[in-house]
């Protein structure tokens, strides 16, 4: 089920006054073309509901016959699958991107990060802190009922409703915050489905549950384990944040890059200039992060900032 994309604001549960980055115009719409923004629903039997994402579309998608590339690019808590088009502005810095040549047309999917299986009750949390052991449960029983609606309903339905290319090689994952998280859950556990890896501001386990360290020899099902076997099956691994982002979230963000480097994971680690935990920092992580995708190997540009 397909329909045109409707206006709103800003995410369900936020409202915002957007303050524009001096001299930025990079997700701001230009007179370039520009692709289109819509709406799917589709009946998950994972949730047993039916289920809504955006979808964007490149440019020259309806007036040819081509197939495309796709990125599932995920939001953070507390937003829903409209936050990267309403306040993200996805949409402008792919058109953007697109015109410059500096960017593979593709098709990216927005989806809604909160899922729950059928049947299941959210226990009371009351009164349990972030991080117990009530709360760990529940937050892992949330993250694999989005992980098979993912890899289970929502990837064919896009496969089976739009022309994309179906293949490997051509699926790419990423998200902020929470989304970040999801995107290092669902691609890892599911590598035959993804080669390109993205966490703004949010990847693996750097919220610090449990303080859990990285160990790229065991973690993730030893995928990184020999290093130069996972270079070739993985094509980009990125990790961006905001250089004022809150002093945990941040420094599990090193953390996670300094143990990639020392367990010589070949990745990029972005780092955006003076921004926080914001939607500034996720346009800049998406437009350094979008024109690495479904290029060559040896054909991807260098991090403006950062390694």
């Amino acid at each position: 089920m397909i329909q045109a994309a409707r206006p709103t604001l800003a995410a369900a549960n936020a409202s915002a006054i957007e303050v524009p980055e001096a001299g930025a115009d990079y997700y701001q719409p230009k007179d370039v073309p520009h692709g289109q923004v819509r709406e799917i629903w589709y009946h998950s039997s994972v949730t047993g509901t039916w289920r809504h994402a955006f979808v964007y579309l490149p440019p020259d998608y309806d007036t040819s016959k081509a197939r495309f590339p796709v990125l599932y690019l995920q939001h953070g808590g507390g937003e829903d699958e409209s936050g990267w088009i309403r306040q993200g502005n996805a949409n402008f810095i792919l058109d953007n991107l697109i015109a410059s040549g500096s960017t593979q047309p593709m098709i990216i999917v927005m989806a809604n990060g909160y899922a729950a299986r059928a049947g299941y009750v959210v226990p009371d949390l009351t009164g349990k802190p972030f991080g117990s052991p009530e709360f760990v449960k529940v937050m892992q029983e949330r993250m694999g009922a989005f992980e098979d609606d993912m890899t289970q309903v929502l990837i064919p339905f896009i496969d089976k409703t739009f022309r994309t290319l179906t293949d490997r090689d051509h699926r790419a994952m990423a998200g902020l915050s929470m989304g970040g998280m999801q995107t290092f859950q669902v691609t890892f556990n599911h590598l035959d489905l993804f080669s390109y890896i993205g966490g703004f501001s949010g990847a693996a386990n750097v919220f610090a549950i449990g303080n859990t360290e990285l160990d790229t020899k065991t973690s993730f099902h030893g995928a990184m384990a020999d290093p130069a076997t996972f270079a070739k099956h993985v094509h980009l691994l990125w990790i961006g944040v905001g250089t004022n982002e809150p002093q945990r979230m941040k420094s599990g963000l090193e953390g996670l890059h300094a143990a990639l480097d020392e367990g010589k994971v070949q990745h990029v680690f972005y780092e955006s200039p003076s921004t926080d935990h914001e939607w500034q920092t996720w346009r800049r992580d998406l437009k350094d992060f979008a024109p690495r995708l479904f290029r060559p190997v040896g054909q991807q540009p260098l991090a403006a900032h950062g390694h």
